[in-house]
C-alpha cells in the first residue's frame, strides 16, 4: 500500500507536534543570537557556483536575460561564500537560517532541501564557534524539555561534559590506524601507506581508493557510529587535504583548523578556522574539481567574485549546522522528514 502524503490530515496531525517544536527551536536560537549580538542576514539561494567540494551536488538552472541571453546559476548547497562576502563588507557577527539544496541526497538523515544553520565572527578563534555549538546543542534540547538526545537506540545528554578529539586521536582509538604518518610534511595524503594501514585493520581497499576514499571508509564504518555517544563529541584538526575551506594549524601545516560536532553518532555541523589565502583557496578548488572530474565527469565554475573578496575578509571562523537533523534529536524523530514542514513527496519520482 502507498503511504498516505505528507498533506493527509492524519499524517499531518501526527507531526505537527514536531513541527511545532521545530518552531520553537528556531525561534530560540534566533533569540540567542541577537542576544549575542549577531545580525541575522539572508544570502541569496542562486549562485555562480553551488561549491566546489568533489562530492557536493548542486541543482542547475537557467537565467534567462530580457534580452535572450542564458546563464547556468546553481541552488547553492551552502551560505558559505555570500557569507564570507559580507564579511568582506563589513560585517562581523552574521547568522542565516539558510534554505539549501544538494542533490544526490536522500535518506534518514538526507533530503534535498534543508535548513543549514550558519554563523560566522570576525576576529574570533574557532575555539569560540566550537563552544557556540555546544550552546545551540543545549538550547535547542532545553527548549523542548528535553534531556538526552536521541537517534536510533543511541542516547547523548547535551549537558554532559563535551569528548574533544583530534581526528588522529579518533582513527587510533576506534579504527586502530595511525593517521599523522599517512600525510606528507605539506599536508598531502599518502596513499599507499594509509592502504596498507587500513587493510592490517580490517578495512577491505581497492585499487580504485585514493587516500580520502579510504579516509572516508574508515571515518563513516568505524569512527563515526562512536562519536557523541553518551556525551557531545568534538572532532578537531582535520588533515589539511580533508578541509577544503580551513586555514592550517599554526602548530602543524599537515592539519587544519576544522571541526564537526557529533551526537548519538549523528554530525551535526562543521566548522572552520577560515582561510583567507585567495592563492591558496583557488589551488584547492582546482585539486576538488579535478577529483570531481574524474569521479563524476563533472566540474563546477570556481565563484572569482568570492576568490577576489577573501582578500579584504578579516580572519574569521564560522561554522554551518544542520538545523533539521538539530531537531531531529531533540526531539527524537526518527527521519528527517517527520520534521520539514514540507517534505520532497517521492510520489513520481524513478
Amino acid at each position: 500500500m502507498t503511504p498516505s502524503p505528507w498533506w493527509s490530515r492524519s499524517v499531518h496531525a501526527d507531526r505537527q507536534p514536531l513541527l511545532r517544536q521545530r518552531n520553537r527551536i528556531k525561534s530560540a536560537i534566533r533569540a540567542h543570537f541577537d542576544q549575542q549580538g549577531f545580525c541575522e542576514v539572508e544570502c541569496g539561494a542562486l549562485a555562480v557556483s553551488p561549491g566546489n567540494e568533489a562530492h557536493l551536488h548542486g541543482f542547475a538552472t537557467q537565467l534567462h536575460a530580457p534580452d535572450g541571453g542564458r546563464r547556468t546559476l546553481y541552488l547553492h548547497t551552502s551560505p558559505e561564500f555570500a557569507a564570507k562576502k559580507l564579511l568582506s563588507a563589513g560585517e562581523t557577527k552574521i547568522f542565516d537560517f539558510a534554505r539549501v539544496f544538494r542533490n544526490r541526497e536522500r535518506g534518514t538523515l538526507h533530503a534535498p532541501e534543508f535548513t543549514m544553520l550558519e554563523w560566522y565572527r570576525a576576529h574570533e578563534p574557532y575555539l569560540t564557534v566550537q563552544d557556540d555549538c555546544l550552546a545551540v546543542l543545549r538550547l535547542a534540547a532545553d527548549t523542548v524539555g528535553a534531556t538526552q538526545l536521541t537517534f536510533r537506540d543511541r542516547h547523548c545528554d547535551p549537558h554532559a561534559p563535551v569528548e574533544r578529539l583530534t581526528v588522529a586521536q579518533a582513527f587510533t582509538y576506534h579504527a586502530g590506524i595511525e593517521l599523522l604518518s599517512t600525510l606528507t610534511a605539506d599536508g598531502a595524503g599518502d596513499r599507499n601507506a594509509f592502504a596498507a594501514k587500513a587493510r592490517r585493520a580490517g578495512f577491505t581497499i581497492t585499487e580504485r581508493d585514493n587516500w580520502s576514499d579510504i579516509f572516508s571508509k574508515v571515518l563513516s564504518a568505524a569512527v563515526e557510529p562512536k562519536l557523541g555517544r553518551d556525551k557531545p563529541t568534538l572532532l578537531y584538526e582535520y588533515p589539511r587535504c580533508e578541509a577544503a575551506l580551513a586555514r592550517a594549524t599554526p602548530h602543524d601545516p599537515r592539519l587544519a583548523e576544522r571541526f564537526e560536532l557529533y551526537a548519538c553518532g549523528v554530525e551535526l555541523a562543521n566548522g572552520f578556522g577560515e582561510l583567507t589565502d585567495a592563492a591558496e583557496q583557488r589551488a584547492r578548488f582546482e585539486a576538488e574539481m579535478a577529483e570531481k572530474e574524474r569521479v563524476y565527469g563533472a566540474r563546477y565554475p570556481l565563484d572569482e567574485d568570492f576568490l577576489v573578496a577573501l582578500a579584504g575578509m578579516p580572519p574569521a571562523s564560522g561554522v554551518a549546522l544542520g538545523f533539521d537533523r538539530l531537531v531531529m534529536l531533540a526531539t527524537g524523530a526518527p527521519r528527517i522528514d517527520d520534521v520539514l514542514w514540507t517534505p520532497l513527496s517521492d510520489t513520481g519520482l524513478p
